[in-house]
């Protein structure tokens, strides 16, 4: 007879910060990496151990101990040590798509430092999975993911037939929405099912007796896999004495120490004909809902804002700037890496999630703000590079030129703003720097008419906003800094219909004519208007929207919500009492600020007052640690101020309405969120996920029993049908929720709570978000038309990337002053990436459709030649560059056509 193989695999889930500091995580890993290094040297049957299939345990295991790299090193080289593919452990979801790649990018690169990287995408703990990892997979040459969460298994004996989110094993097919397939491995007893084997054999032979017939419930094959580890777990010194006494015990079995290379392919000779096959994102949508941990969207949003913007500078502005500005052999990568490195160390599921305690979310804003500077340096270095080499000379002699580049992959129109330096004196000019300072003032105060003009001398309307004489300083690259102290006009232009990746080239000057008004700008003192949309503010402060071309009106359109929140860092669960305050209830202001040719502004003040806090109740529940869907605290009968003030602009040649809200938080132990009230009759809606728009219900499954349904989403969501449609946009807002009985698309702002959760009580003062917040989301009216649908889309996404702006000099330059540097005529190409190659002279682009059919694709950069190739710019000999399939993901690598 057959033996049944035990596969036991070492392991340990390196958390890399949670319920302890980074440090004091980290210290323990150096203990674990010393321990394994010598089991390594003293037990040859030992085969190896899994390091979590991130790379950055290598990083931090050498920060403290530098001296046994080469040891390190062998143990890699001789198998005993098995690392990668992954850089970290990430969180699929509140992360950019091009986030998710370059952690694959760069896991993959280190990992070939040293050797071959374990073949398995490796997800153990992700909250969720997205639906686009068979087809990432795939593009990164990796066939098989393992996962802990996201489907359920129901064993053989209970089929599951059609089911998209269950199964009956633990090996699955997992297709994605392009018709990618990969094997999926769930870890169905979880990650830790062989974790701690005894040795003594009655408590081998209960524990095996146990354990074997847990995973025989749902192996498909006689290969039964056994993880030997949990969070944080030392190694198990004894492990292989263990192993010898199992094998004793059970001779229908044999139990092997072993690696998940050995185990994929004996388990990929041995599959069954009747797996399932699960399809696209995997976030327990079969469940009672209530363990999802979709609410860490919504849990610390300041460290999302801060991440989105980090991201975006990186993706959206860095490289892109760098690609334009530079040639391959000038391009920084080296520095690009270590941003996106320190970046990528704040992406581990219970980091970026907020769900840890407050130490480590401390130290990463310290990471970001690293991030952010890093990518801030070679953004201005970019532009400077790239705006010398533009042409200025045909500006006037008076004209202050500046350049204005859109790097998104998208048309773009839109408010920017420019600090214009007028006039500077040098602190080595004559007299004291006060005499110098007194001289700017007066030459402000005899400020000339200005006026902004574009490269053809035209006209061009702008705001004077601010001005002030400054102190500033310049570090040329050849010679000392250089202070001075100069006069800034800050002004603020709209741009409009600027291509993709194009610049153009203004100028502020003195006046020669008057400015025209535009007469498509309406305004009221409670009403805007443009050529698409009608905005009137009500008397209960919400607002009445009307789409002009479809007539189509909306009503309770910006209605905030507060309710209490007696949940944690994971999970939203409303406080007992279950009353919500709308702002609706409260007084508002509302005042007209701006009603000019760049656009229209409302600024809108709700009143609001809620509850200071939870009542005595919570703080005993969660002392007590009582699961969240047992406690029954209700909210403080003491009110606090909770005072919003929006921002609301309309521009004269967009769709979008913006809306920015401020508000300083001093209540605890609450949600507050935005609605948008759609009313249309609509069984699904879709969202920005990674390289996806994904298509989900606005009911949950019937065994949904969470009173809430909360949905992961990038830059936006939207509810449509075949007449019309409503997109809501947002800034690092990643939680929200379709409030099913009218379809309200609910946009979660600020959730405050006062502990970590999960396993035990850990207090997080800080996840109470007291302070000032800024909130930047849009609303948009379509006609529920593809080509609408899709532009919404665009300009939600467009919206998260400012124009970038450079003041330049007058001179003369190899560049036109007006230029489209790479040419997309795809509107359904959706770009994450412009970068240089990592190799060669090349450069990628990368990006996805932002459809669902497959349609010509279209990018152009001069007369380079544009392959198809995989993340790690291999080529795909089986793709074609001009089209774009449904849900595909595509990235071009640019090089010169060779010459015949």
């Amino acid at each position: 007879m057959t033996k049944k193989k035990v596969f036991i695999i070492s392991h340990s889930h390196w958390d890399r910060e949670w319920y302890m500091s980074f440090e004091q995580h980290h210290m323990r890993l150096v203990t674990l990496i010393d321990n394994l290094l010598d089991i390594f040297k003293h037990d040859p049957d030992f085969d190896s151990f899994h390091l979590d299939g991130q790379m950055i345990a290598l990083d931090d295991y050498l920060a403290v101990r530098p001296e046994r790299k080469p040891e390190l090193a062998a143990a890699i080289k001789a198998g005993k040590l098995r690392i990668g593919p992954f850089y970290i452990l990430q969180d699929d979801f509140l992360i950019s798509p091009e986030s998710n790649v370059r952690n694959m990018i760069i896991g993959r690169d280190q990992a070939r430092e040293y050797g071959q990287e374990v073949p398995l995408g490796y997800f153990p703990d992700t909250f969720g999975n997205m639906g686009q990892t068979p087809q990432m997979m795939a593009l990164a040459n990796l066939k098989t993911a393992a996962f802990g969460r996201g489907v359920t298994p129901t064993g053989f004996n209970n089929q599951v037939g059609d089911a998209d989110y269950a199964s009956q094993y633990s090996e699955m097919w997992w297709q994605g929405p392009d018709g990618t397939r990969i094997l999926g491995l769930l870890f169905a007893n979880w990650y830790s099912n062989g974790n701690e084997i005894p040795v003594e054999k009655s408590a081998a032979k209960a524990f095996w007796d146990q354990k074997l017939a847990d995973a025989e419930k749902f192996a498909s094959t006689d290969n039964l896999l056994m993880m030997n580890g949990v969070d944080h777990q030392p190694v198990q010194l004894d492990v292989t004495a263990a192993i010898k006494v199992a094998n004793e015990l059970y001779p229908n079995y044999e139990f092997i120490h072993t690696n998940f290379t050995d185990y994929l392919s004996t388990l990929s000779a041995d599959l069954p004909q009747d797996l399932s096959t699960i399809h696209g994102e995997l976030t327990s949508q079969e469940t009672d809902g209530w363990y999802t941990l979709a609410n860490t969207a919504s849990s610390r949003v300041y460290l999302k804002q801060e991440n989105t913007k980090n991201e975006r500078l990186l993706e959206n502005q860095a490289e892109p700037l760098a690609t334009m500005a530079y040639t391959a052999q000038d391009y920084p990568h080296d520095r690009l890496r270590y941003a996106w490195k320190l970046l990528l160390q704040n992406h581990p599921h219970d980091s970026i999630c907020g769900c840890s305690v407050d130490e480590v979310h401390r130290e990463m804003l310290t990471r970001l703000a690293k991030s952010q500077e890093v990518a801030r340096f070679i953004t201005h270095d970019a532009l400077m590079t790239l705006t010398a080499k533009i042409n200025t000379v045909e500006f006037g002699t008076q004209a202050k030129p500046f350049v204005v580049v859109n790097t998104t992959g998208f048309t773009k129109s839109g408010l920017t703003r420019i600090v214009v330096e007028w006039n500077r004196i040098d602190f080595s000019a004559a007299g004291s720097i006060q005499e110098q300072r007194a001289q700017l003032i007066q030459q402000l105060k005899a400020l000339p008419e200005l006026m902004v003009v574009d490269a053809h001398g035209q006209s061009v309307p702008f705001r004077l906003i601010d001005q002030q004489v400054a102190f500033h300083y310049d570090l040329p690259k050849d010679r000392f800094r250089e202070p001075f102290q100069a006069i800034e006009l800050t002004i603020e232009l709209n741009m409009v219909d600027m291509p993709a990746f194009a610049w153009r080239t203004l100028a502020l000057q003195p006046a020669t004519q008057a400015g025209v008004a535009d007469s498509a700008v309406k305004a009221q003192p409670r009403l805007i208007s443009n050529e698409w949309l009608k905005v009137v503010v009500e008397d209960d402060g919400s607002l009445t929207m009307t789409n002009r071309e479809t007539g189509k009106v909306y009503h309770q359109m910006l209605v905030f919500e507060d309710t209490g929140d007696m949940g944690n860092e994971y999970i939203y669960r409303q406080t007992a009492d279950n009353h919500a305050y709308y702002s609706t209830d409260f007084p508002m202001d509302v005042r007209l600020v701006h009603a000019d040719e760049l656009g229209s502004e409302l600024e809108l003040t709700n009143y609001l007052e809620v509850p200071v806090s939870a009542d005595d109740q919570l703080a005993q529940e969660t002392q007590a640690v009582i699961d969240i869907t047992k406690r029954t605290a209700k909210r403080s009968a003491e009110k606090v101020p909770l005072t919003i003030t929006t921002k609301i602009r309309l521009n004269p040649h967009s769709r979008q309405l913006q809306f920015e809200s401020h508000l300083n938080n001093q209540a605890k132990d609450h949600r507050l969120r935005v609605l948008f009230k759609t009313a249309l009759v609509a069984e699904t809606h879709v969202a920005d996920s990674i390289y996806e728009t994904v298509t989900r219900p606005n009911h949950p499954a019937k065994n949904w029993q969470n009173p809430t349904n909360p949905q992961h989403q990038q830059a936006f969501a939207s509810v449509f049908n075949e007449a019309n449609g409503v997109t809501v946009g947002n800034f690092g807002l990643n939680e929200y929720e379709i409030l099913p009985q009218d379809n309200t698309i609910a946009l979660t702002m600020l959730r405050c709570v006062g502990e970590m959760g999960d396993w035990g009580y850990f207090a997080t003062p800080e996840a109470q978000c007291q302070g000032e917040f800024t909130f930047n989301y849009s609303v948009e009216l379509t006609d529920g038309s593809e080509a609408q649908q899709v532009a919404s889309y665009q300009r939600a996404q467009g919206a998260q990337t400012p124009f970038s702006v450079q003041q330049t000099t007058r001179h003369a330059g190899t560049l036109a002053a007006d230029h489209q540097y790479l040419e997309v005529n795809t509107p359904e190409f959706a770009v994450t990436s412009l970068k240089r190659a990592n190799t060669g002279t090349g450069m990628t682009l990368r990006g996805y459709n932002l459809g669902d059919r497959q349609v010509p694709l279209s990018v152009s950069v001069g007369d380079l030649q544009a392959e198809p190739v995989n993340f790690f710019e291999e080529p795909l000999t089986d793709v074609d560059s001009t089209t774009l399939a449904a849900a595909e993901i595509k990235t071009l690598l640019f090089t010169e056509k060779e010459r015949s």
